[in-house]
């Protein structure tokens, strides 16, 4: 039986106190979305008694917690396609990194959309939940943009360089400025590299580690910034036209780090769950993620 209101309610005043104010109206939105989805979700067990677990059938309502962009922008562009599906999709926008996960592992909202596979291995590893993948759905190239420098070919002794703090978005964006030749990392370091592990460091950059949701937001306090791709959207970079370097598809991130809609373990045979990636992976949703980010956001087969 889900918990109801209260949790909900206190999930989006930690987000609210985890993010600070840049983002107020985004964290509003997500508040009220946090408390009319709670009041719905709080009536329908009311009223049924029941898990919303079963077979899929008309009236059904599904909750899922998503970073703004591009996550539930995509989610909202699915609603026609579920609702033809008997599908009400409820979306519930989040700004961390955080709080998606531990509605879903409690049982307030149904499934999130926000996160990438190797992130959600170290997230139930480190808090005890037990959240698996239905699906991975699209991809976003990490980059490195530019802050107070802008030329990374020439880039200046001691220079200040964000990076995320999460085990393996840090990794991600280690990998990436080895490729560009500004540090060399230990031998086999790879996907689970930390700055501890950077072997070789030619002009003595200093590897500032920050929380993902903040980097945008510190862009002119350092000389370059690495921004995962749904933070470089809501900072209005492309990585396309303004990042000066960032994964190849080829690449090991590219083949590793799908984002995926995420459940508690069992939920992903639920009928609503797979219709849910059933739609998020159709022709029309693979065609408006192209269309509207242009290479930030890829879709993934």
């Amino acid at each position: 039986m889900k918990k109801g209101l209260s949790f909900v309610l206190a999930a989006a005043l930690c987000v609210a106190a985890i993010t600070g104010c840049g983002n107020s109206a985004k964290e509003t939105k997500a508040e009220t979305k946090a408390e009319t989805t709670a009041e719905t979700t709080a009536e329908t067990a009311a009223e049924t008694g029941a898990e919303t677990s079963g077979a899929a059938e008309a009236g059904t309502k599904l909750t899922v917690a998503a970073s703004p962009t591009p996550h539930a922008e995509i989610l909202n562009a699915a609603k026609e396609m579920m609702a033809e599906k008997g599908i009400e999709l409820e979306v519930i926008e989040f700004t961390d990194y955080v709080q998606p996960n531990k509605v879903v592992d409690a049982g307030d909202v149904d499934a999130n959309y926000f996160q990438h596979f190797p992130y959600l291995e170290n997230f139930n590893v480190e808090q005890g939940t037990k959240l698996v993948s239905a699906g991975s759905i699209h991809y976003e190239p990490l980059g490195i943009y530019p802050g107070k420098s802008s030329d990374l070919a020439n880039i200046a002794d001691g220079a200040e360089i964000i990076v995320p703090n999460d085990a393996t978005n840090e990794a991600r964006a280690l990998l990436l400025l080895e490729v560009n030749g500004v540090i060399t990392l230990k031998e086999g370091a790879g996907l689970n590299a930390t700055a501890n592990d950077i072997d070789e460091n030619p002009h003595n950059v200093k590897i500032v580690e920050m929380e993902a949701a903040q980097i945008a937001r510190a862009v002119a306090d350092a000389d370059f910034v690495v921004l995962n791709g749904n933070y470089a959207l809501q900072a209005n970079f492309n990585v396309e036209t303004d990042a000066l370097a960032k994964e190849e598809a080829d690449s090991e991130a590219a083949q590793t780090y799908g984002n995926i809609i995420a459940v508690r373990e069992g939920d992903e045979e639920r009928p609503e769950i797979k219709t849910l990636v059933e739609v998020l992976k159709s022709d029309e949703i693979k065609s408006y993620i192209e269309t509207t980010y242009e290479g930030a956001v890829l879709p993934l087969d």
